[in-house]
């Protein structure tokens, strides 16, 4: 099967979690035996800011990772005749241009055979619904959705007929313990401020618990105000700067605890979706403390992290990890068994697969494995 997949950013993880999982899915893809190609602008805001803050190198550094993906950068406007010759599978990121996935979506209308799929990664059906609404979803066979809440969302506001959760998940060739590395701090935090969706839960679960414990901590992320820096300088934390996401399974390594702090619309109005870090640190065998979030999927068992409800209580958590070592071995055992039974790039990517096939039947040629016997 030839998959095409348009996002706007691939290469580049610049404010860009998504490209973590979609390149992890991509490889899952093409170890299954079928053909992967991605487009992504030459002149993306992502990819261009990638460049700025550490040159070409992170990203030529992702197409080593992903040998046998095809990948091409592009300019408007876009020869789609060429890019959907062949197509079986086409997914298209809420995050390109209305007029590029209108353009898709005709094609469809009009007979292009090729399923045909809509990827939403992100909080804007509840926190911007008027821009979605410009979407024209009509030539659409679905809308993977990251979560239940969001899918039921598309279907409640008639943004679609077809929606199917399709949640992130750990790339776990990428996103693996590296006991090789020993741990030189006691905490580290890697995220994006964002347009501030979670600045007050950054101060109250990384930035005073971290202070008032004295402990050594770093930070990396981008989009941080002088406000921002300022306080992380006072709370005195090492703060690094952007980190390429295929260099992040070593950051983890070096600390010793990590924090998963949600962004407010999540953690308030999109119940169920974790930050794609929650699937990495714990797929990195790093212990994990959780500011208040729902996990109303039940993706993560009791016992697979620690919540803290409080700065008070995200104190006494990290506390406990860094003082008791069976504690954070037994939380670093449970997260591992958490991801690699319910949360790899391969369980999504046969999760894909097995949507195509309900919209239009298993294809003859198929000979991949299917995630039930996968499972079994």
């Amino acid at each position: 099967m030839k998959c095409v997949f348009f996002y706007h950013a691939f290469t580049s993880c610049w404010n860009n979690g998504n490209a973590h999982f979609l390149r992890g899915i991509t490889r899952e893809l093409r170890e299954l035996g079928h053909q992967v190609v991605v487009y992504e602008p030459s002149e993306g805001w992502s990819r261009l800011n990638a460049i700025r803050d550490g040159g070409l190198e992170p990203l030529q550094e992702v197409l080593t990772l992903l040998p046998g993906i095809e990948v091409t950068q592009c300019a408007a406007p876009l020869d789609l005749d060429r890019a959907l010759d062949g197509a079986d599978l086409v997914i298209v990121h809420e995050w390109n241009f209305p007029g590029l996935i209108e353009d898709i979506g005709l094609r469809r209308i009009k007979g292009a055979s090729f399923t045909l799929l809509f990827h939403d990664t992100h909080h804007r059906a509840v926190t911007a619904p008027d821009e979605m609404e410009r979407f024209d979803l009509h030539g659409f066979d679905g809308v993977l959705a990251f979560g239940e809440v969001l899918r039921q969302i598309y279907l409640k506001l008639g943004w679609a007929n077809r929606a199917f959760t399709w949640h992130e998940a750990a790339d776990v060739a990428l996103y693996r313990p590296l006991p090789e590395i020993k741990p030189t701090h006691d905490v580290i935090w890697i995220g994006n401020w964002g347009d501030g969706e979670r600045s007050a839960e950054l101060n109250e679960f990384l930035l005073r618990p971290v202070a008032d414990l004295n402990l050594s901590a770093r930070i990396h992320g981008v989009r941080y105000p002088l406000d921002a820096l300022r306080a992380i300088e006072e709370s005195r934390i090492e703060y690094c700067g952007w980190l390429p996401a295929h260099r992040a399974p070593a950051a983890f390594a070096s600390a010793r605890a990590t924090v998963h702090v949600p962004r407010g619309p999540y953690a308030r109005s999109l119940p169920g979706i974790p930050t794609i870090r929650m699937f990495e640190a714990l797929a990195c065998g790093i212990p994990v403390v959780s500011a208040p979030w729902n996990d109303a999927e039940n993706l993560f068992p009791p016992g697979t992290y620690l919540r803290a409800t409080s700065g008070a209580e995200m104190k006494t958590a990290l506390r406990a990890l860094l003082h008791d070592g069976e504690l954070a071995a037994t939380l670093t055992r449970a997260g591992l068994q958490t991801i690699a039974e319910r949360h790899t790039c391969r369980h999504r990517a046969l999760e894909l697969l097995d949507i195509v096939d309900s919209l239009h039947g298993p294809r003859q040629s198929e000979t991949a494995p299917r995630l039930q016997e996968v499972l079994s």
